[in-house]
């Protein structure tokens, strides 16, 4: 999820870490045996209801994974960084843990925070560190041959934007049913918002769907005039994109306008328990896509509840937040992270990997049904290969809906159309290596 934030200061910030990295207590030998997770959290702020019951699932699932001994012997070290969702902070935090922390070898950085997979591109490829951004990230990083450092895992914003057309479609009985329909995309005004304007145009031209483009100023507060403009102009279905406060102020103001909710269908950071439960009754049939259902009926889920739950060793002060769409989102984080570790270790032998070996291990990931399945995510975590050319995989969602209590699934995993978008988004890569006068990087054939 990105956020467009000034970054006037951060010449300052990377300066006064690298002084405040220089003056730190050496401890080498202390963690030398383990494997570093920097968590990249936000505690506090704006958007700290989204982020705790995420560190909640990271955490327990390594709690777990530690007290049976580590990923393949090796543990896992969590160390914690607040960034308060802020891009200052976050790259303070990179430069904190870049080269390990205590002996504990950095293989690779998962889920940071506020923009950074945007504004990281430079320094990763200097530091020769992959960032790892799980159902999100720029979405020309799939593009391995410009960007062998950065992988948006999982999922994108582009796909999503075929899988909510392609389900509206299905709605009406079809895709040549599109012709005519007003579909509106109600967007946070940041980058990750207008993330789905291009996308959105390409298949409207091809499915000849009305795309009409709302924006919502941060954070979101008043939309009044917003829902007014979808009820005036005759809207058919709203695709919402919004992160925060604004999902339940969305949602209330449409029942307000009288725009029928289940003809909303969210965004993958508008479909948790944090933002429907706020809207109340008017929330009833709202629809949001997910690549992380809420749940715990999952294999894995019951072994953390009689692991870690249950014994009281959660690190969830509420534990009514487990099994939520965003504690889900943090296993789901978890799990692929020690898949990433397990895949090196089958390469390099049971030790800490080294950030070049976490490239690898990243490039040669391959989770299949059958590994899922071994996991205990099977209905959690769809599968998931990734290669050097190719650093998403096939991504793909579901769609749910709140019944003012529950999140129901309503489809399996669905696949968006990305071939139509393949030609533009490697695109946009060449372009950035253009721009950046990049060297063709060599092919890995091993």
């Amino acid at each position: 999820m990105r956020i467009k934030r000034s970054l006037q200061t951060l010449a300052g910030v990377l300066a006064a870490a690298s002084v405040g990295l220089s003056l730190a207590p050496a401890h080498a030998a202390d963690h030398a045996n383990e494997q570093l997770y920097p968590l990249f959290s936000y505690r506090t702020g704006p958007y700290a209801p989204a982020g705790i019951p995420q560190w909640g699932g990271i955490r327990d699932y390594f709690n777990y994974i530690n007290s049976h001994g580590g990923i393949d012997g090796v543990k896992v070290l969590v160390q914690e960084c607040e960034t308060a969702y802020t891009l200052e902070r976050a790259f303070e935090c990179y430069e904190r843990y870049k080269h390990g922390y205590q002996g504990a070898q950095v293989a690779a950085l998962f889920d940071t925070s506020s923009g950074f997979d945007a504004t990281i591109s430079d320094e990763a490829r200097a530091d020769k560190l992959p960032v790892v951004s799980v159902a999100g990230g720029r979405e020309d990083a799939v593009d391995g041959a410009v960007f062998p450092y950065q992988f948006p895992v999982l999922f994108d914003y582009w796909t999503e934007s075929s899988i909510v057309i392609n389900y509206i479609a299905k709605q009406l009985g079809g895709l040549d049913k599109l012709k005519g329909q007003k579909i509106a995309t109600v967007y946070h005004d940041s980058g990750y918002g207008r993330d789905t304007i291009e996308p959105l145009a390409i298949l409207a031209k091809k499915y000849g769907f009305i795309d009409i483009e709302i924006p919502v100023p941060d954070p979101g507060e008043q939309q009044q005039a917003q829902w007014q403009q979808i009820k005036q102009q005759g809207v058919n279905w709203v695709f919402l994109r919004a992160w925060g406060v604004m999902t339940p102020v969305a949602i209330k103001t449409a029942a307000r306008v009288g725009f029928p909710s289940d003809h909303i269908i969210g965004d993958i950071w508008s479909g948790s328990e944090e933002d429907v439960k706020p809207a109340g009754s008017a929330a009833i049939g709202y629809k949001a896509v997910t690549v992380f259902p809420s749940g715990s009926n999952f294999a894995i889920s019951q072994t953390l509840k009689k692991e870690i739950i249950d014994p009281g060793k959660s690190d969830l002060r509420d534990t009514s937040k487990f099994g939520s769409v965003y504690y889900n989102a943090g296993l789901v984080s978890a799990i692929i992270y020690s898949e990433v570790i397990h895949t090196g270790h089958e390469k390099f032998g049971n030790r800490p990997l080294t950030p070049a070996e976490g490239q690898w291990a990243l490039e040669h990931l391959n989770i299949t049904p059958e590994r899922v399945a071994a996991l205990g995510a099977t209905g959690l975590l769809s599968p998931l290969k990734l290669t050097p050319e190719d650093h998403e995989g096939e991504p793909s969602a579901k769609i749910q809906q709140w019944d003012g209590h529950h999140w129901n699934v309503l489809t399996g995993w669905l696949n968006g159309d990305r071939a139509l978008f393949h030609d533009a988004i490697f695109a946009k890569a060449a372009a950035y290596a253009k721009q950046k006068n990049l060297p063709p990087r060599p092919t890995l054939t091993n």
